[in-house]
């Protein structure tokens, strides 16, 4: 799995997807939930599951079939949700859902904590590397072995203080996003709202802005994926790091609140940063229903839009496997070949492949941490 190149099999040597697949170049992924996954299955106990397959899109085995070489690992708070309603809500023409009650501390750092667990018995397990700079990364993927960035997707379990954020950062965390789609003391996320545009309210607090000048001083790179567009602009004008947003889609052509508009993507342009392409349907599709009879045309639209308004430096892939709904025909990281297959035909040539597949996510990640 090695990272340059463009390499392809026959499809009757992995699954049947095709009479050819691309498995490189290695994708380097911007967002999973795959922790949150095996941490409801039985948490650390439950990592055996991922070396020997299980049910969800991303394990050892699928990895390996799907050219797939790992990215940021997401640990994240679940709210107590009515996970059908949701499905059933999105699902409609419009829909407008309500924002989760906030988390308290001492209830999300307990969860951080069995997550994060599970991701360095992982490690243990030499299934994955935490990387903790670009260097890392590179030499994790050209011995093939998952390379993995420690992420905290929803910062609940930072105290006001930031202690537990230098203590996590010394531990290997390299990324945190301030908000899920759920209020914290740093500011506010994007309800579930279609069609809307991403300003939906207050932007960062004292905290919030305290978080993202540490962070920039750290080297822990700012998501701003779930941030409303407030809190976009606030990290825009306090961030002196490139702007990044790990997993989402152009608003321009899926109007959902949680897309970036056209002046949201100039500014991450006027950075230098970087977008992951989201492939939850309900960000992709025109009507922003969560429904999953996307075709990958669909996704190519996208990513020519982003690749129009940032330059083809600044897009890469933010998949949401296991956290999300995502086209039928990419149920899996198994399925990744049929989605390099389709930017081939669609004229995308060796370079920017391997630029959109994880070059530009090495690049962004080098400006952000600096090594």
């Amino acid at each position: 799995m090695k990272i340059t190149g463009i390499r392809w099999l026959s499809g009757s040597r992995l699954g049947g997807l095709g009479t050819v697949l691309a498995v490189s170049p290695t994708i380097f992924d911007g967002h999973n939930d795959v922790l949150l996954k095996l941490y409801r299955a039985g948490g650390v106990k439950a990592a055996e599951t991922f070396v020997s397959g299980r049910d969800g899109a991303i394990d050892l085995p699928t990895a390996h079939t799907g050219g797939f070489g790992g990215g940021f690992f997401a640990v994240y708070v679940p709210s107590p949700l009515d996970v059908d309603f949701k499905m059933e809500e999105m699902a409609k023409p419009t829909y407008d859902l309500p924002l989760p009650d906030p988390i308290d501390w001492e209830d999300a750092f307990p969860v951080v904590m069995a997550q994060a667990a599970i991701l360095f018995d992982l490690e243990s397990r030499g299934v994955l590397k935490v990387c903790r700079s670009v260097q890392d990364i590179r030499a994790t993927l050209n011995v093939g072995q998952m390379a993995a960035i420690f992420h905290i997707e929803g910062a609940e379990a930072i105290d006001p203080e930031l202690h537990t954020l230098d203590v996590l950062y010394q531990a290997g965390l390299r990324s945190i996003g301030p908000v899920w789609s759920r209020p914290t003391i740093f500011g506010h996320g994007v309800p579930f709202r279609y069609p809307s545009g991403p300003d939906t309210g207050d932007g960062l607090t004292d905290h919030g802005l305290r978080l993202v000048r540490r962070c920039d001083d750290l080297g822990i790179m700012v998501d701003l994926s779930h941030l409303n567009e407030a809190g976009f602009w606030d990290v825009a004008r306090h961030s002196t790091k490139p702007l990044v947003a790990t997993h989402s889609n152009a608003h321009a052509i899926c109007p959902h609140s949680r897309n970036l508009t056209d002046r949201q993507l100039a500014a991450i342009r006027d950075s230098d940063g970087m977008v992951g392409l989201n492939f939850a349907v309900a960000f992709l599709r025109d009507d922003g229903r969560m429904l999953a009879d996307v075709p990958l045309d669909q996704m190519l639209r996208h990513l020519d839009h982003l690749i129009t308004h940032l330059g083809e430096d600044r897009v890469g892939f933010g998949s949401d496997y296991d956290g999300a709904i995502v086209p039928e025909v990419l149920t899996s990281c198994a399925s990744l070949p049929a989605l390099r297959l389709a930017m081939a035909k669609h004229g995308y040539n060796d370079a920017l492949m391997t630029k959109l597949c994880h070059g530009n996510w090495l690049r962004v990640l080098e400006k952000t941490w600096g090594t």
